[in-house]
Order: structure tokens, then sequence, then C-alpha cells
């Protein structure tokens, strides 16, 4: 697997690309359903369990990115002896917990 980070992209295999977009699907179509929720003015209580649902998947999506970039992205540069991407990974994970 290539990884062109440098150039902020990154080349994923068709089954990494399909599991990505499907994680992503199944959120959106949570994000879709608590709007509707909100439209069809659905309790409170039960909309913020509907948003957590949604925020956890985001963050288990997050976490297997992450893992992959760190895997792949990170492990090549920091071999190649890019190690400005550590300050990089850093930066996002900083990012990651606001």
């Amino acid at each position: 697997m290539e990884c062109n980070c440098c150039h902020k992209t990154k080349e994923r295999t068709p089954d990494e690309h399909k599991a990505l977009i499907n994680r992503l699907s199944r959120i959106e179509g949570q994000i879709r359903g608590i709007k509707k929720m909100v439209e069809q003015d659905a309790y409170c209580t039960d909309i913020i369990t509907q948003v957590a649902a949604a925020n956890s998947a985001l963050n288990s999506f997050n976490k297997e990115l992450l893992s992959t970039h760190i895997k792949t992205c990170v492990a090549e540069d920091i071999r190649a002896g890019k190690e400005e991407t550590v300050d990089d990974l850093l930066a996002t994970l900083q990012k990651l917990m606001k």
C-alpha cells in the first residue's frame, strides 16, 4: 500500500474504501433519523440517546481511521526519516481530544 500523506491524499484498498464508506453511510442514516425525530417532536431523551449512538459511531470511525493512519502513513514516514510526521500526529491527537 502506497502512502501519499505528504500530499494530503491516501490510496486505500477497495476493501478499506468500501468499509469506510459503509460506516459513514450508516452514520449518515443515524443523523437523518435524528433529524426526523426532531421534525416529529420526539421526546428529548429519546433524541439524546440517538445522538449519543451517533457520537459513538463517529468515535469508532475515527479510531479505526487513526489506527490505519498510524500503521501505514506514520510508520512509513518515520521509516523514511520524516520526523515531522510525529508532530502532525500529535496535532491530530490534540484535535481529537478537544
